[in-house]
């Protein structure tokens, strides 16, 4: 089957199915470990209800939860009967061809149903799942069942010409028809497919485009590589426009010679051309990974010099057209992108948000689960698992920030995927400015870091997440300071905590207090209170968004700075931050700052 790209999310409604569960989930760590039949698949995480079980992510409503991880690609592991899945997501049901696995396993582990994404790998998945838990999977598929392999389903490295007439030539052979199997396809050799080499009907694995034939099943090993110079698209008007006129020389180039676009394994570069945008765009366009090659070709050699120094596998130039900057090489089996030069490196800096899971962004998630390599102090790093057993974790103390940023850059100039971690927003008092700072002061002594892909992902920051927990106390202008003086000096930090004070902004403290300089606060709230109020609401909210996590509310006049420690965000309101009673038994309070002034 194809690897799995995105990692599962095996759902459950409490803590009876947790045991199960974790049995699932070892499947996936242990098969990324030994590279086995998921080689890349990235480690999947438990998903529960909210305040019946702890696990990896909380949600709180399942119906919507699972709608979200169908909507984004995610395969789904829920243990929970299949009648609740089935109704959860029928109204997402529509392409059959795009659809994530989805199966249903009962909480104690006793069956194992495929539900959806039988084109994804689900049977394989049901197959895997079941072998873990001692069950028979309930397997429906009437191909499946027959034939002992979804034919619709081809490994890895190879893809269906049409989905459509693969559906109907299944069904012949349902109906009683033999096949004869043209082209090599090893995966299909154990299996108990009706054959005869006088069949009407042909399995035909070829790159060469599908001339329509309804007595053909055609799968196209993703077997060519198209490598394009810097004359490619040299005439265009912006980066867009030489992307796509790049991707339309090379799909002229597969047209003349008759290949499927689908055959397309990837498009190579010089590595000279590494921060060239319209590259990554091109290969966006074509839908396939970009690689880079070193050469010392000049830049008028022809682009086939690129395949000469990247292919290890044998090969025919079908095209050389140094006009164009366009070549194709075609070999003989499916190419695996990654034995081919190497890609681009890319560094993202990602925030995990408060601490807890569920308000981590999805793109910050996404980046982890794709990286090679993890960076950050060894607390955030934590955080941020499960991870596979095959990412490299660069784990350092919170004060090696420069050093840390360096490294990265060192990583993902040699075409690794690295993220860099931080709390809550990275670029709030975190790693992103770090980042710039390095690449902003060494760049021009390390050009490679400047062809590095580099992405910032936004996170919540904890003066949100404490905010939101308290209601909207940052609803008007507000600041945010950070009271440490490790770099920059205390007369800047009450030069502005003067002035914001003055200026009637809701503040923010970051970085309150610490061992190391207990003072501070004491200094910090002497300076506001001799501008605010002492009936001036504050908000303490300390680890929000962590187990243990509390919230208070008190006024300028009661807060002390025994209240408050290194991992507690301080809100001091505006004159017109108020509160009001929730109306519950707790006698717990809304607080916020009006949008307006009177």
């Amino acid at each position: 089957m194809a690897r799995l790209t995105t990692a599962p999310a095996i759902v459950i409604l409490g803590a009876g199915a947790l045991d199960t569960a974790r049995r699932i989930q070892s499947v996936y760590v242990q098969n990324s470990a030994a590279g086995a039949e998921h080689p890349a698949a990235p480690a999947c995480q438990i998903h529960a209800l909210q305040g019946r079980v702890e696990a990896d992510v909380a949600y709180t409503e399942l119906g919507a939860h699972l709608c979200d991880l169908y909507a984004r690609g995610t395969p789904i592991i829920a243990l929970c009967a299949a009648g609740i899945v089935i109704r959860c997501l029928a109204p997402m049901l529509s392409n059959k061809g795009v659809e994530p696995p989805v199966l249903a396993v009962a909480e104690d582990g006793s069956a194992v149903v495929p539900l959806l994404g039988g084109l994804a790998g689900v049977n394989v998945m049901a197959r895997e799942i079941a072998a873990a838990l001692a069950v028979t999977p309930a397997i429906t598929t009437s191909g499946e069942l027959r034939f002992g392999t979804c034919v619709l389903n081809p490994p890895d490295g190879y893809t269906l010409a049409d989905i459509g007439q693969g559906k109907r030539f299944v069904s012949d052979l349902l109906a009683g028809e033999s096949t004869r199997i043209e082209g090599h396809a090893p995966w299909l050799d154990d299996t108990r497919l009706p054959r005869s080499e006088s069949a009407r009907l042909a399995i035909r694995v070829t790159p060469c485009v599908w001339d329509g034939r309804e007595d053909e099943l055609v799968i196209h090993p993703r077997s060519v590589v198209a490598a394009v110079t810097a004359a490619a698209g040299a005439d265009a008007s912006s980066p867009s426009a030489k992307a796509t006129q790049i991707a339309a020389h090379i799909r002229e180039s597969l047209a003349a010679h008759r290949l499927a676009p689908l055959s397309l394994a990837a498009l190579l570069a010089s590595s000279a051309h590494t921060s060239d945008a319209a590259l990554a765009e091109a290969a966006a366009i074509l839908k396939v990974p970009l690689r880079l090659t070193q050469t010392r070709a000049e830049d008028g050699a022809p682009p086939a010099s690129l395949l000469h120094a990247a292919l290890r596998m044998p090969y025919d130039t079908l095209h050389d057209d140094p006009q164009k900057g366009v070549a194709l090489a075609l070999a003989s089996l499916a190419i695996d992108p990654d034995t081919i030069g190497r890609a681009r490196g890319r560094l993202t800096v990602i925030g995990l948000g408060p601490g807890s899971a569920e308000l981590m962004v999805p793109a910050a998630r996404t980046a982890l689960n794709e990286a090679t390599d993890i960076l950050g102090y060894d607390t955030y790093v934590k955080m941020a698992g499960p991870l596979r057993a095959d990412q490299r974790v660069h784990g350092t103390d919170n004060r090696e920030e420069m050093q840390r940023a360096r490294h990265a850059f060192e990583l993902a100039s040699e075409g690794r995927s690295v993220v860099m971690v931080s709390s809550g927003d990275p670029g709030v008092f975190a790693m992103a400015a770090a980042v710039l700072e390095a690449l902003d002061d060494d760049a021009s002594q390390h050009p490679a870091w400047s062809a590095v892909d580099l992405n910032i992902v936004p996170g919540v920051s904890a003066a949100m997440a404490a905010a939101a927990q308290a209601g909207a106390p940052l609803g008007h202008d507000f600041c945010m300071l950070s009271l440490s003086d490790n770099l920059k000096p205390w007369s800047i930090i009450e030069k502005r905590l003067r002035h914001a004070a003055e200026a009637d902004l809701v503040m923010a403290f970051y970085n309150p207090i610490s061992r190391a300089r207990p003072w501070q606060l004491d200094k910090a709230l002497d300076l506001v209170r001799e501008v605010r109020s002492a009936d001036t609401l504050v908000v303490l909210g300390r680890d929000i968004g962590r187990p243990g996590g509390t919230l208070r509310t008190l006024t300028l006049g009661e807060l002390r700075s025994s209240d408050v420690d290194m991992r507690t965000m301080v809100i001091v309101g505006s004159s017109t931050t108020r509160k009001f009673g929730k109306g519950t038994q707790d006698g717990s309070e809304w607080v916020y700052t009006p949008r307006w002034y009177r």
